[in-house]
């Protein structure tokens, strides 16, 4: 026996994996606070609703009308007189010929709202 008592052993040569494991933890935890914020598109103010959303796994024909009455199909920004001739195209070219789904700002007079959903019929 040796009188510092460290005996006859070695250095260890195993990793210790702790420290990686609370480094991936706290990644983990960063990207699922950060990954809804990087979602990108148009801002616009919906009114409240109690409605459950709709499930679907392909992808939505969306037009929306933001508060200074900007028209977007999807993110795209089209002129008022341009949406029925551009709606027209793009179902002429989908398959699946799904509902179109407005949105629109709060602050949006019913009327215009009710005139968009005029052109997109």
């Amino acid at each position: 026996m040796q009188a510092n008592g460290s005996g006859s052993r070695g250095m260890v040569s195993e990793i210790n994996v702790t420290p990686l494991v609370d480094v991936m933890l706290v990644l983990l935890i960063i990207f699922m606070v950060t990954a809804p914020m990087m979602t990108q598109g148009v801002d616009v103010k919906l009114p409240e609703s109690s409605a459950p959303a709709i499930p679907s796994d392909d992808e939505r024909l969306v037009v929306t009308i933001t508060q200074d009455r900007k028209i977007y199909i999807n993110d795209n920004l089209v002129e008022s007189g341009e949406l029925e001739s551009k709606l027209t195209a793009i179902t002429r070219n989908r398959l699946d010929r799904k509902g179109v789904f407005l949105r629109a700002d709060e602050k949006i007079p019913y009327g215009y709202v009710m005139e968009v959903m005029g052109l997109i019929r």
